[in-house]
């Protein structure tokens, strides 16, 4: 339990790792030590609690005396315990929201590539921005001959993180496949599968984009056939067969 300050102490620095994280727009490692000592001072907590209700029940003088009110003289001692413990609940669930909502967001501006999402370095949210900062720095590295490449998201993540993004992926890989199909909605005269990751904040204007191959992503299916993506090439494609690829990071328009 937290001896050096007062209780909450330990909650406080939670909160205000999530607001710097908030005001950087930058997924910071999970803090795991905290996240146990907040823990462990929610259990010494309720050790005091039951200890003190203990005491209550066998103070031979509010026995002796049958008095009421001295069967509530330790009310305020509980109180005050109960009181920190709701508070470093609320506390530890902010944070974890707030890690949550972050780690969501980055699911959504990488198209839904969860692979890409877990290697890429843990920038900032906000539309394509973070897919492109992971192919400079992919372009960086391998002008560098193979230096030490940023860190990842994965390594700021606590394994129920990755469980969660895992989770999260297949639920709406389900949702796609049962309700946004062309097969599932046939009887609903729905004749063309709608992607639930595509971008929509910034509709496009020309249903053909020309496009500059970033990374190498091998041969792709599109309208007009199969095209071998290789790095430096250019092609003039259908926006709707490769958009996924751009949000990616694979491919940049020209």
């Amino acid at each position: 339990m937290n001896t050096a300050g007062q209780y909450g102490d330990l909650a406080t620095q939670l909160l205000t790792e999530s607001r710097r994280s908030t005001a950087t727009s930058t997924l910071f490692k999970y803090n795991d030590v905290l996240v146990r000592a907040i823990v462990r001072e929610q259990r010494a907590l309720e050790a005091r609690i039951e200890a003190t209700l203990a005491r209550s029940a066998a103070d031979p003088a509010a026995i002796a005396a049958a008095q009421p009110a001295a069967e509530h003289a330790y009310m305020p001692t509980v109180l005050l315990y109960q009181t920190a413990i709701l508070r470093n609940k609320r506390c530890l669930l902010a944070y974890h929201h707030h890690r949550l909502d972050f780690l969501k967001d980055l699911f959504w501006s990488v198209g839904g590539a969860l692979p890409l999402l877990l290697s890429m370095q843990p920038a900032g949210v906000g539309g394509g921005g973070a897919a492109q900062a992971h192919a400079q720095q992919t372009q960086q590295a391998a002008q560098m001959g193979g230096a030490a490449a940023p860190q990842d998201v994965r390594s700021k993540l606590s394994p129920h993180e990755v469980d969660f993004l895992r989770s999260y992926a297949a639920s709406l890989l389900t949702l796609r496949t049962d309700a946004f199909s062309s097969a599932a909605g046939a009887g609903a005269g729905l004749t063309e599968d709608i992607d639930l990751l595509a971008p929509i904040a910034h509709p496009p204007k020309d249903l053909q984009v020309h496009v500059r191959v970033v990374r190498d992503c091998g041969v792709v299916h599109t309208e007009l056939g199969a095209i071998d993506f290789k790095r430096g090439h250019r092609f003039l494609v259908r926006r709707s067969d490769i958009e996924h690829l751009i949000v990616q990071g694979y491919l940049e328009e020209s």
